[in-house]
């Protein structure tokens, strides 16, 4: 009885674990990514953050992106709160897209409509040799 509730233990302590990814499993680090939208919804949760981004692609339609950042308690220590970005905020975002193509990717950094930038995700490359994107240039400074 003891050795099931021994076994019990560990793999509920191995749940979490299981639960992380690594960047390079899920993101593609030769992929980066410029994207300009409107904020839909911030979700300010644990292990990550996410932005939902409204992004129009080259034909005029309508994309959602969903794109993963840093831990709250990061973010916080890099000058962001919870009312940092609002529902319905243009901003332009750095990242690096998902393996599989799809809408959703890393989020670098965050460029506001008034020129200030906030790093949402890693601010020194991915940590496994690719490409850093671009920092954003805000789009009154583009034309």
């Amino acid at each position: 009885m003891k050795l099931w509730i021994g076994l019990a233990g560990l793999v509920a302590a191995a749940l979490p674990l299981a639960a992380h990814h690594s960047f390079g499993a899920e993101y593609d680090s030769n992929a980066p990514i410029t994207l300009t939208g409107t904020v839909t919804n911030v979700e300010w949760t644990n292990p990550h953050t996410f932005l939902y981004l409204d992004v129009k692609d080259k034909y005029g339609n309508l994309v959602h992106w969903k794109l993963e950042g840093f831990p709250p308690v990061v973010l916080y220590r890099t000058g962001w709160t919870r009312n940092t970005l609002k529902v319905g905020d243009t901003i332009t975002v750095t990242g690096w897209r998902a393996r599989d193509g799809g809408d959703w990717g890393h989020s670098r950094e965050v460029t506001f409509q008034d020129g200030k930038k906030l790093f949402l995700g890693p601010p020194a490359g991915t940590g496994d040799g690719g490409n850093t994107p671009a920092v954003a240039v805000p789009q009154q400074a583009a034309k």
